[in-house]
């Protein structure tokens, strides 16, 4: 039962830990364009090579 007085809280703070870390990736534009990079593959963009 003591095991809960600590597994708790940290379990508490690390879902905080995790949420501001995905926060940042929001604010930070890790989020904004997920289909560029599928559609630059299939781009043909040899320009002289």
């Amino acid at each position: 039962m003591e095991s809960l007085y600590l597994l708790v809280p940290l379990s508490v703070a690390l879902v905080f830990l995790i949420g501001w870390v995905f926060w940042r990736a929001l604010q930070g534009g890790q989020f904004d364009d997920l289909e560029r990079p599928g559609h630059s593959i299939l781009e043909d963009d040899d320009h002289g090579h």
